[in-house]
């Protein structure tokens, strides 16, 4: 949030009150990733770099992948028009989003994958509030529980694909041992020294067993 929109905000709440409340009930059909993904459009059009910054991190976290990032400025080119998709780029690359990165966009181009769903848990083996780091057909995954809500995560850091082990753990904070950037495993944000988030995993709940897509 800009510190203007912050301003006015605190002096006149009933007013931005109906904005914001206009904005949340606007997307409330919309999943998260959708969402996000929309307003990533929207600040690149009105071209708030703070607020692409914000919503690119949202979508990321959400499951959203770089090339469906790209695809979607791309599409929107009819209202975005070339220079706001070139500044929008640069404000990419400037963020050093590792999912960014031509080595990984080349990888996904060359080999897509299909994608199946994995077990990854039985339900009833994670507790309300509590994180899981289980191994997966080969893959390493922390899952967090909130009630009903489960967020499953890539085990690599972000950073530079280290494998982040179970003793990592402290409450919901996790840390990676190589260069110690810091998660919040409740949302998957950063929350010290690096700026992008764990890799959500896309997840449902079939009868009890918890599954994984990738």
């Amino acid at each position: 949030m800009s510190d203007a929109l912050d301003y006015l905000l605190k002096a006149r709440p009933e007013a931005l009150g109906h904005y914001f409340a206009f904005l949340k009930d606007a997307g409330k059909h919309l999943d998260p990733k959708t969402k996000n993904l929309i307003s990533v459009i929207t600040k690149v059009h009105s071209q708030t770099e703070r607020g692409l910054h914000q919503y690119l991190r949202r979508a990321l976290r959400e499951g959203c992948t770089a090339v469906e990032v790209l695809d979607a400025l791309l599409m929107a080119f009819p209202a975005l028009g070339l220079a706001k998709i070139i500044w929008a780029v640069d404000v990419i690359l400037e963020m050093k989003l590792p999912e960014f990165q031509p080595q990984a966009l080349t990888s996904l181009s060359a080999a897509p994958a299909a994608g199946q769903w994995h077990f990854a848990a039985a339900t009833k083996d994670l507790k309300d509030g509590e994180t899981l780091r289980t191994e997966c057909d080969g893959r390493g995954l922390f899952v967090y529980r909130q009630k009903t809500s489960y967020r499953v995560y890539d085990s690599r850091c972000p950073h530079q694909s280290t494998d982040i082990p179970e003793l990592a753990l402290k409450g919901s904070t996790l840390t990676c041992p190589k260069h110690r950037w810091a998660f919040d495993v409740k949302s998957g944000d950063c929350i010290r020294l690096g700026n992008t988030p764990l890799q959500r995993i896309e997840s449902k709940v079939v009868k009890g067993r918890l599954m994984a897509f990738w």
